[in-house]
């Protein structure tokens, strides 16, 4: 998916009615519209999204850990310091949102699209990710130590402070990233592929990583 769906173009938009309540642990939540919603300090874990949809919801101190998220989608929303460690997302579209301190790891993350995030401080630590798209993002200080990263584009996306230390890549495509910075972790980067011009730019790190000496 190249481009993000606005929330008319959901198959399932026609049937989204708005929750019953507040977020609550271990509830089922299907074709559900979270619109503009505060759910700072709510401890929500082991709840289960379907075919629902979150627009202009903070989420700031959530506590989500072991949710899931099945075909799910998330736009104009803040996840600021929320614990989402151990969830399971597959097939969720992410437009226009801050994940900034978002706890993630040991997560598993199957065919997710990011759209125009910003991601600060994003802990994809032990983090299952496959056919995982950034599209036009900006990610500091992002986490993938551990991780296992399959069929991961970046397009368009600025990268800085990247930690990549143990992580395991394949078929993972840095080429279309329009900056590329790795904070730690070069001795990982195989099964990645980077473009000349990220070669010559990240080189002297490289060299840095393997002890190596530049001198005319």
């Amino acid at each position: 998916m190249s481009e993000p769906r606005d929330l008319e173009d959901l198959p399932y938009a026609r049937h989204l009615s708005a929750p019953e309540g507040p977020l609550a642990p271990g509830e089922d939540y299907d074709v559900v519209l979270f619109e503009n919603s505060d759910f700072t300090g709510t401890r929500g874990g082991s709840a289960r999204f379907t075919e629902s949809a979150f627009t202009g919801v903070a989420f700031g101190d959530c506590q989500l850990r072991r949710s899931r998220f099945n075909d799910v989608w998330i736009a104009g929303s803040q996840l600021i310091d929320t614990d989402l460690a151990g969830t399971q997302w597959l097939d969720v579209e992410i437009v226009t949102s801050v994940l900034a301190g978002t706890a993630l790891y040991d997560s598993t993350l199957n065919r997710v699209s990011f759209f125009g995030c910003k991601l600060v401080g994003a802990n994809f630590r032990n983090a299952t990710l496959r056919g995982v798209t950034f599209v036009n993002c900006t990610l500091r200080d992002v986490d993938f130590a551990d991780a296992t990263l399959t069929d991961v584009t970046f397009p368009g996306s600025t990268i800085t402070s990247l930690y990549f230390d143990n992580a395991k890549a394949d078929n993972v495509d840095l080429r279309e990233a329009s900056e590329v910075d790795i904070h730690s972790g070069y001795d990982s980067l195989k099964g990645v592929t980077i473009s000349d011009a990220q070669l010559l730019a990240l080189a002297p790190a490289f060299a840095h990583a393997l002890g190596v000496t530049i001198a005319d």
